[in-house]
């Protein structure tokens, strides 16, 4: 329980103001009937905080709001100190159904405590630094390495360019421009060996599999094909420059005045072939990097999707670069296969990877798959269920699904939701896009915005029998991915935001599968908590099943279970959910045991709850969802998290695919 200062009656606000679905209506007077009565009974929501009046006595002094279902919504509207005042009683129902870690009274603050000096402070200090090593080291260590890797290139570049005694003649007609673009080049050469590297799903997951995950953060695969993406535009632009200023000193050297040479440089540009080449892979290049921004990779997949495929002609007009042997060395052979066209020396061993695993792919996707089942679901969300051959999985894994119907080249990542216990894959995926649009639409799903349940449209129990015939589905995979080590702790901490909650539909399923089979291997993991975060109540529905049947049968109550709903409620539905709720031993939202949380979650005091609960234990935090909360959630972490031996450290990793 949390004690919050009380207020007035007269300050109270209407219950659609609770909600943020209006403004505070004016004060009435009560209305006798029963619903009212039992609306009475939680002071939560009776009594909403408004610090514009002061308690007239030392009865109403303080009110006890409990972490259901408003709480958080509340802390935020007004801050408050807590004060150690006995609580008023509440609904006994309602605190009954309260989760352990919501129970808990633990004092909301960081890791570290109070004021330190001398050589405590010096402790503390270094016991921060621990703990963001064990946070960011791996990465920023990955990071470091990467950016000397490129000065020690550009240093070996220098070295021979400028140094070496083959390139005199080179040297005396372009200056130090000379020596940048080539150096430039040496160091995209080293680039290109990187760039592929990350994006073959096979060998990633291969090597997450492997010891080498403990020292190198492999779920971070695709930032570091990022970065190492950007450092080919950056080198590009600078090789580009100096090759720019380069055609400007040897169209000087052929002609006179200022005129003149600049035509001659316009000529060197558009007349000579590695000029002709360079231009077009800058263009090519920029193509490719303005549709990878975030913002336009989530708005256009597509644009994305297919502007990344002219790295193939990349490829090409880099090997033809080169091999124009335009400014020769001093002596022979001036045009050896040793000195230029150099480019498939240092693309082959990621390229040869790449070509196999789409190979791979196009073999794989080849064998029998087929829909068993498709239902629609509110929220404009589709669950499919595939029948595959030869397909072993492991929870929290996704998949590559492509559908010949809608496109025969895109591959798009669906999170696997079915457990590895399970005779089919599933997925779970809302119609946001284009493709996925047109994909609901091969499937014959139509939303009409009113259904707030699911209905099966394809299927052996589905009640409308089918009148066209499903489109064939292919599929590649499954992948790793980082929600896969959520066994390897001991506690457990899993949070989705609205769909990003699949990947731990499997885990949780696979968690349950393994608790209900004591035969089986022994596992390591001991308590989960599962927070699940939407902004439609409707959406509760889509693992509403699922979590019901864990409630049911997780009688030591290994998996806690925390539902957040953080949209603005409809005026309508708010009377409904309230005389369907209270009293009752079940959530009128979610039908769960478990309570629904009105607003969003206090990442302070669940943290300090966990730390409390669980001393000396690493708590394994795994997010998939937007951005700015997987911020929020990183930085609980580390605040939360201490560099002292025998306490508590959490964690975290993110989905990203």
């Amino acid at each position: 329980m949390v004690r919050f200062p009380s207020v007035l009656p007269r300050a109270r606000s209407s219950i659609a103001y609770l909600l943020g679905t209006g403004p505070p209506s004016p004060p009435s007077q009560p209305v006798q009937d029963p619903l009212q009565s039992r609306i009475k009974s939680r002071s939560a929501f009776t009594r909403p905080l408004d610090l514009r009046h002061a308690p007239n006595s030392a009865d109403d002094a303080h009110v006890v709001i409990p972490l259901t279902p408003t709480s958080a919504s509340l802390v935020r509207r007004a801050t408050c100190r807590r004060a150690d005042v006995p609580p008023r009683r509440q609904n006994e129902t309602e605190q009954d159904r309260l989760q352990g870690l919501m129970r808990s009274d633990t004092l909301v603050g960081g890791a570290a405590s109070g004021d330190a000096s001398g050589e405590d402070a010096r402790a503390e200090r270094w016991a921060r630094v621990k703990v963001w090593l064990a946070h960011e080291g791996p990465s920023k260590l990955v990071f470091l390495l990467w950016v000397a890797l490129q000065a020690g290139m550009l240093c070996l570049g220098v070295m021979r360019y400028d140094l070496g005694p083959n390139f005199t003649q080179a040297r005396a007609a372009f200056g130090s421009t000379y020596v940048i673009a080539r150096s430039s080049a040496f160091v995209l050469h080293v680039d290109i060996f990187f760039i592929l590297l990350p994006v073959c799903r096979n060998f990633v997951s291969y090597l997450r599999r492997s010891p080498m995950n403990r020292a190198i953060p492999f779920e971070k695969s695709i930032a570091f094909h990022e970065i190492v993406a950007w450092s080919i535009v950056f080198w590009s632009i600078v090789h580009t420059v100096a090759h720019l200023l380069n055609s400007w000193w040897l169209a000087a050297t052929m002609t006179s005045g200022p005129g003149t040479c600049f035509l001659g440089a316009l000529m060197v540009n558009g007349t000579t072939g590695p000029f002709v080449t360079g231009w077009i892979m800058l263009a090519l290049l920029g193509l490719m990097a303005w549709f990878a921004a975030e913002k336009r990779r989530r708005k256009h997949f597509q644009r994305f999707f297919y502007s990344h495929h002219l790295a193939v002609a990349f490829f090409f007009l880099w090997q033809l670069h080169g091999m124009f042997c335009m400014i020769r060395p001093d002596k022979p052979p001036y045009c050896a296969w040793s000195q230029i066209g150099v480019f498939w020396m240092f693309w082959s061993v990621g390229g040869l990877l790449y070509v196999s695993e789409r190979i791979l792919r196009e073999v794989r996707s080849r064998h029998r798959t087929y829909l068993s089942k498709v239902v629609v679901h509110p929220g404009k969300t589709v669950e499919l269920q595939i029948k595959k051959e030869k397909t072993m999985m492991r929870a929290g894994q996704y998949i590559m699904l492509n559908c010949p119907a809608v496109s025969l080249w895109q591959w798009h990542p669906f999170t696997l939701t079915s457990a590895p216990e399970e005779d089919h894959l599933s997925i779970h995926f809302r119609v946001v896009g284009d493709w996925t649009q047109a994909l609901a639409e091969a499937l014959g799903c139509e939303f009409d915005g009113r259904d707030n349940v699911s209905k099966e449209i394809a299927g052996e129990d589905a009640a409308v029998p089918l009148v066209t015939v499903l489109p064939r589905i292919m599929v590649d995979g499954p992948f790793g991915t980082a929600s896969e080590d959520v066994l390897q702790f001991e506690v457990s901490l899993l949070v989705g935001a609205g769909i990003g909650v699949t990947p731990f539909a499997s885990i949780l399923k696979h968690i349950w599968y393994r608790f209900n089979n004591p035969e089986g291997e022994a596992m390591k993991l001991r308590k989960v908590y599962f927070f699940w975060i939407c902004r439609d109540y409707a959406s509760f529905e889509w693992f509403q099943s699922l979590l019901a049947a864990i409630e049911a049968q997780d009688l030591a109550n290994h998996i806690e279970i925390h539902t957040y709903l953080t949209g603005r409620v409809p005026a309508n539905d708010v009377l409904n959910i309230f005389a369907n709720d209270v009293g009752n031993e079940f959530d009128a939202v979610t039908q769960l045991r478990s309570p629904t949380h009105y607003g969003r979650p206090n990442w302070n005091r669940i943290f300090a709850s966990l730390a409390d609960q669980h001393p000396a234990t690493d708590v394994g935090t795994f997010f998939c969802g937007p951005e700015p909360l997987a911020k929020t959630l990183h930085k609980s972490c580390i605040k939360f998290t201490s560099g002292e031996k025998g306490k508590t450290r959490f964690l975290f990793s993110k989905e990203r695919f």
